[in-house]
């Protein structure tokens, strides 16, 4: 596997400084990418700190582990799925600060053999691990209109995935990222919008073939276990579906929805409070950072072991 995994880290700063890395800390990195952020965790958290980073594509894997080499026993890396967080991460714990930068990687979207982008031909892939699973090809061959449309309608927010779903299937097999694109373009009828009109039905179909929202709800499940008194849980999301997701767990862990017995008492105090009321915005943390525009980052920390 090359190493040219070349990644701008989003919200870089603002997610280190919120997961207060400390000499002699040990931090879990669930989405470890090309290694931007565990290396900052690493440098804030010297001489002494620990980060162990997981990923399942092999070509980052590879670039972190030559990036933060330097570092010596100081950093591990190994391969899986955020949804096998507990399992991979369980012996090195418990983490005083975990992060997850959900969603997909600059190489992983710039290179066209990936099958991520619309922008640029490519095999209708979109695997984030291409050697385990169907491809997204291999998706829309086995997908009958309804089944789409859910896809469409619930991971992409496509308003228009009924007559979307109709073409794509109609034209299938699918080969070529540009053909698939132009295809939902022309059924679209989105004129004159910002964003290419395919942008909603790549992204839904990229979190369908990859599981991303089974994905999340495991690494949330992990998390709890995992982390340490004290710990700090950084997750940056992409769109609103995961945003939501994020935003409601942290809340129910916060007791923020004053959660009462059934006598209408309230229950003891949570174990987690939240750091981040409102997200932190890529936009506004990150404005040099194109990719960022759409991130929000929020935070908690566990008070105790509950």
């Amino acid at each position: 596997m090359s190493t040219d995994f070349q990644h701008r880290s989003v919200l870089l700063d603002a997610t280190v400084e919120l997961l207060a890395p400390r000499p002699g800390g040990r931090y879990l990195d669930g989405t470890l990418g090309g290694g931007g952020h565990s290396e900052l965790l690493l440098q804030r958290s010297a001489p002494d700190g620990f980060v162990l980073g997981l990923d399942r594509d092999l070509s980052a894997l590879d670039a972190a582990r030559a990036r933060l080499a330097p570092f010596g026993s100081r950093f591990e890396a190994r391969q899986g799925r955020a949804s096998q967080l507990a399992e991979l991460a369980a012996d090195q714990g418990p983490f005083d600060g975990m992060l997850l930068d959900l969603g997909v990687s600059s190489p992983q979207l710039d290179r066209a053999e990936r099958g991520f982008s619309f922008q640029q031909d490519g095999p209708v892939d979109m695997r984030m691990d291409p050697s385990q699973g169907a491809s997204a090809a291999e998706l829309l061959d086995e997908l009958d209109e309804d089944e789409l449309v859910d896809i469409l309608s619930q991971l992409g927010e496509e308003p228009r995935a009924r007559r979307i779903a109709r073409a794509v299937l109609a034209g299938r097999p699918w080969t070529s990222t540009l053909a698939l694109a132009d295809c939902v373009a022309r059924a679209s009828g989105y004129h004159g919008s910002r964003t290419h009109p395919a942008t909603r039905t790549f992204q839904a179909l990229r979190m369908a073939v990859n599981e991303e929202p089974q994905e999340l709800l495991a690494a949330l499940d992990a998390a709890e276990s995992l982390l340490g008194p004290g710990g700090r849980l950084a997750i940056i999301s992409f769109h609103s579906l995961e945003d939501r997701v994020v935003k409601h767990r942290f809340r129910a862990l916060c007791g923020l929805d004053a959660p009462r017995d059934p006598y209408g008492n309230p229950l003891p105090p949570p174990g987690w409070a939240l750091l981040t009321r409102r997200g932190v915005s890529g936009a506004d943390a990150d404005p040099d950072n194109p990719r960022a525009r759409s991130a929000r980052l929020r935070v908690i920390q566990r008070l105790s072991v509950t």
